[in-house]
């Protein structure tokens, strides 16, 4: 089976590198599947969870703003964020979503700043979806 090279980078790190058979983007105008041979795009990114498929596993990323070029053979992400399911710290994230919606609920801010509360909002709900995609709470307690 023929695979595609993902490759996602951040300001910080390279945060995720492998073959994989299945890439599914957040785009900007709606989710992306891209597999091998793909007609060539590059496309804007969205904030919102980005699935790897690999040897019918699949791994979940949050990721943030940014953008992608995808090739026949390769995928390269640039985002401001990217963060693995495991890696996600749920209550500080549910702290930050709280920040930026008080932000925004108070528009004390200039256009700017509301802008970037609602960026900082979109990344917070993609990381809790993320988060909470495999959390199954476990039998009623009586």
């Amino acid at each position: 089976m023929s695979t595609l090279k993902l490759e996602i980078f951040t300001p910080e790190a390279v945060a995720y590198r492998d073959d994989v058979e299945m890439v599914l983007i957040p785009a900007e105008l709606g989710d992306m599947g891209v597999y091998p041979m793909h007609v060539p795009v590059m496309t804007r990114i969205n904030p919102g969870e980005l699935v790897v498929t690999k040897g019918g596993e699949t791994v979940h990323l949050a990721i943030g703003e940014g953008f992608a070029e995808i090739t026949q053979t390769n995928v390269r992400v640039l985002v401001d964020m990217a963060i693995e399911e495991r890696f996600i710290d749920e209550k500080a994230v549910e702290e930050a979503i709280e920040r930026a919606q008080k932000d925004i609920r108070e528009a004390l801010l200039g256009n700017q700043e509301v802008a970037s509360a609602q960026i900082a909002l979109m990344k917070g709900m993609a990381q809790l979806k993320v988060r909470r995609r495999s959390y199954s709470p476990g039998p009623a307690q009586v």
